[in-house]
């Protein structure tokens, strides 16, 4: 049995993941114990990595112009094209955008390329649209992009904030942490600051629901509360910050009392003043943020708006206290220690200040640096669109799907000269406008590391051989600097190289002015570098032996921060609305975010079953008054529009979210569901600050899709092209089952000719198929299959009702037999089962796959009670507890 240590390529938390590979090469997986993140838990994405790693649709050869090239082909063209752009029209010309899902020494090679060797800074992120407001917050207040805390703190606080951060379903092991310390210590409290009520209210004493977008009133409330009430830390705010007067007066002015913060947020007075006592009476206080925050106009206010009041009490560089930003992406942090961002450069230094421009130049012995920003993510489309941006690469990311106003961006891809995609798969949304497809490695295949949410550096190893002609992406990049000149600068042969150079650019020239310091690692060898254990930044020598290293677990211990005074800035807050505001045309407020199972644009999660089983297809969580007023009921489909674009996705009606507002799942792009691409509803609205999109915020309207007919159907074959072709005013999603596509069809205009229908989508391929059909006119249902010899190749099932169409669960189990009976053949075409079929339902527990009808049904013949009771006898909620928060509303007696 081979077993390797790594690291997990979903979320910011970074857990650590034990693969093992028997002779045969089957994979499993399982929680290292040993990492200090998640300490042996996964959750359930975590839990399904050994699903994902065969993906049916990798990308493997390079391609120019959809023509398989070589590699010494493809690599020339590159760079042939970057450097007759640049010669014809500059350097600004040309332009980068990267990934959080990129491991280090990858983000390192492309910004070394493009702001010292290109010269320009047009290299950003996709962390721009999840972390940009948490960096600016951060650099305001002590100076640098700084996250104090560390995971442990999160079981010595006494009072946890939670503030627009779903804590439950985006950082599900964090999230067990907070609960297993509740457990622990009873009298630690947990306020959720949200909106919604989101799953992670399940562990809150306290949820304040508050006005969308109104955090930094509430926060400016809290900073007056905390200086009227006198629970200032005088001599620390008075010996190692400034600006405090400024930033009270401010907050006075605007939220000086419990009344006026309770207007403005939306809230009762009790429920302010019960928030602001707690905070005051708390020395302990870990304040998370997270995407609720971020992801607004105002999102750099919102972040300084709270650590002010950390600031003001001192409750910062001790066990159990501060500010904690909650990263979206593994390697987030790690991208921004690289200078990942168009207005950064390597190692923390700033692309705008003439001496970070000259370190840095020295240390790379470079041609030219960078000497003002780049365009943020937001504004390279926009200029793309312009024809500015000639040629642009796009590394491991799908921004045709993942930006603001996803209509604009592809009119901007399809306008660009040149777009140039590295990527682990052949087909995605962005792929789609590619000029040249470069096949990278991705988890599994390749070496580097990342750095977590709390400065934790891992390592991520590969144990599966590249497939095809992939390429690590660090080596794509230096080839074609290369071939642009470069040989010496560029001539890495292994990723510890460029990790020794990257941990040597932070210690040049620092001399403590910079908190990002990693010169105890400058001499690593080979060996250390592959045995590296996790390890928080700033790393510091504890001996003479090569792997004597000291972590540094929290930061401003010592009172010290790293502005010019040294002291941490308070930053007056003013705060004000979104950008938009319900009107009679678009009454409604759009909220977007993630659900539990999946992860981004569902490039690696959408091929496993199990975490399809969840959320079984986009929808729009309705508050059940906006729903009864428009005659929508829970399941029906709804079209949500605004002057951007329409989406049309499953209705979910719920208590939970607010009367006027909708939250919708970013995840599900056009190669999932042809209709549900919230993208499309977002305006490119930015923080002038940080350039963070608002994507938490948009004005709709919504209404009930007019359904004539509904349909599935279950394929061996992904038929997406076929679909949006053929059907006329259809809407369709796609999730993986098993080894199967199954598709749920819904259409406006009823199907005059079910059999042509039915047969231009499952036989477009083909002439000759073997075909089987039933069809009843007068009830106007049909039902067909097709064969490949014996064997099950597909099937469709379509009725003017959805209420007559058979389970999916019997159907696709007859794609895994390699013959069907005749008895069975009549049993498809009449939709019903020969045998007994049991309904698990819906997938609760991802990470055992257990069903809500299972749950159900062992609650009430056994007798269950708590969560406990269900773990032990179905094992769901044991893992990574993500569930629980479902498992205690379903033994809610109804």
């Amino acid at each position: 049995m081979k077993t390797t240590r790594t690291t997990c390529p979903y979320c910011g938390v970074g857990c650590g993941v034990i693969v093992q590979q028997d002779a045969a090469g089957a994979i499993t997986i399982k929680g290292d114990e040993l990492h200090p993140a998640n300490r042996g838990r996964l959750c359930s994405k975590g839990t399904a990595l050994a699903e994902t790693v065969d993906h049916p649709d990798r990308l493997l050869y390079p391609e120019i112009n959809g023509q398989r090239v070589d590699w010494d082909t493809a690599s020339s063209a590159v760079a042939d094209k970057f450097q007759q752009v640049i010669a014809e029209h500059g350097p600004d010309a040309v332009a980068f955008y990267v990934s959080g899902q990129l491991l280090t020494e990858d983000y390192y090679v492309a910004n070394k390329l493009m702001k010292g060797y290109i010269g320009a800074a047009n290299i950003d992120t996709n962390s721009r649209l999840c972390m940009a407001s948490a960096v600016a917050a951060h650099k305001r207040a002590f100076g640098e992009d700084l996250v104090p805390c560390s995971y442990e703190d999160l079981e010595s606080a006494e009072l946890i904030v939670l503030v627009g951060s779903n804590t439950a379903w985006c950082h599900p092991v964090l999230y067990q942490r907070i609960v297993a310390a509740k457990a622990e210590n009873p009298a630690l409290k947990v306020v959720l600051v949200d909106p919604r009520r989101t799953q992670t209210a399940d562990v809150a004493d306290l949820h304040l629901s508050l006005k969308p977008g109104s955090d930094a009133y509430l926060f400016n409330g809290l900073l007056a509360y905390l200086a009227d009430h006198k629970h200032s830390a005088n001599d620390f705010f008075e010996q190692h910050t400034e600006g405090a007067e400024a930033a009270v007066q401010a907050a006075r002015e605007q939220s000086g009392s419990t009344a006026i913060v309770s207007r403005q947020c939306g809230l009762s007075n009790t429920k302010v003043e019960q928030f602001f006592a707690l905070f005051a009476s708390t020395e302990k206080v870990v304040s998370v943020f997270s995407q609720g925050v971020n992801q607004s106009s105002s999102g750099a206010d919102k972040g300084n708006s709270l650590i002010n009041c950390h600031l003001l009490t001192g409750r910062i560089g001790k066990a159990g206290a501060g500010p904690f930003s909650f990263t979206g992406q593994p390697n987030a942090m790690g991208g921004r220690e690289v200078g990942g961002l168009a207005n950064q450069l390597a190692a923390h230094r700033d692309v705008d200040n003439p001496e970070h421009q000259q370190q840095v130049q020295q240390f790379w012995q470079s041609p030219t640096i960078a000497n003002k920003q780049g365009l943020k993510a937001v504004e390279l489309f926009e200029a793309m669109h312009a024809g500015k941006i000639k040629v642009v690469w796009i590394m491991a990311t799908n921004p045709a799907v993942s930006l603001p106003d996803s209509q604009f961006v592809r009119e901007a891809l399809s306008r660009c000269e040149c777009v140039i995609v590295s990527d682990c798969v052949a087909n995605n949304d962005t792929l789609n406008y590619a000029n040249i497809k470069l096949p990278a490695l991705t988890w599994g295949e390749r070496d580097g590391t990342v750095t977590n949410t709390d400065r934790t550096i891992s390592r991520q190893r590969p144990f599966l051989p590249a497939p095809g002609e992939a390429k690590q992406d660090w080596k794509i990049i230096a080839d074609v600097a290369k071939k642009m000149g470069y040989v010496k600068a560029f001539n890495y042969k292994t990723p510890a190289e460029i990790f020794r150079e990257h941990a040597a650019l932070s210690w040049y020239g620092n001399d403590g002015k910079h908190c990002f310091d990693l010169g105890a690692l400058t001499t690593l060898s080979p060996q250390d570098y592959d045995e590296l254990p996790p390890l928080q930044w700033p790393v510091k020598k504890s001996g003479s032996d090569s792997q004597s290293w000291r972590s540094t677990k929290r930061l401003f211990s010592d009172g010290k921060f790293f502005t010019e005074s040294g002291r941490a800035k308070f930053i007056p807050i003013y705060a004000r609305p979104p950008t938009s505001e319900p009107s009679e045309t678009y009454p409604l407020i759009l909220n977007t975010g993630r659900v539990r199972d999946h992860w981004h644009t569902m490039t690696r999660t959408g091929v496993s079953p199990r975490l399809s089983g969840h959320k079984q297809e986009a929808y729009a969580e309705i508050h059940p008054s906006d729903a009864e007023s428009r005659g929508i009921k829970n399941g029906d489909l709804v079209n949500i529009d605004n002057e951007l674009g329409n989406v049309c996705v499953r209705a979910q009606i719920s208590a939970d979210q607010q009367p006027g507002c909708v939250f919708v799942p970013i995840h599900w792009s056009n190669s999932f569901a042809n209709t549900a691409l919230v993208g499309e509803l977002i305006a490119g609205i930015t923080d002038p600050i940080s350039g963070q999109p608002e994507f938490k915020h948009a004005t709709v309207q919504l209404s009930r899709y007019p359904a004539v007919w509904h349909g599935f159907m279950i394929s061996r074959r992904q038929l997406n092209t076929t679909l949006n072709t053929i059907i006329h005013d259809l809407h369709w999603s796609v999730r993986r089952v098993n080894q199967v596509w199954v598709y749920t069809l819904t259409g406006a205009e009823a199907a005059p000719d079910l059999e042509h229908l039915a047969r231009s989508v499952l036989c477009a391929d083909s002439d000759n198929v073997n075909w089987a059909e039933y069809l009843d006119n007068a009830h106007h249902t049909y039902r067909g299959a097709r064969f490949n010899d014996e064997a099950l190749e597909s099937c469709i099932f379509m009725s003017d009702s959805s209420t007559s169409l058979p389970s999916h669960e019997w159907l696709t189990s007859l794609f895994a037999q390699e013959a069907l009976a005749e008895s069975e053949r009549r049993a498809l075409l009449t939709g019903k089962s020969l045998g007994v079929q049991v309904d698990t339902g819906k997938t609760i527990c991802a990470c055992f796959n257990v069903g809500e009808k299972t749950i159900q049904e062992s609650i009430s013949s056994k007798q269950l009670k708590t969560t406990d009771d269900i773990g032990r006898c179905l094992q769901a909620g044991t893992n990574c507890g993500s569930c629980l928060p479902e498992l205690r509303e379903l033994l809610i007696p109804n």
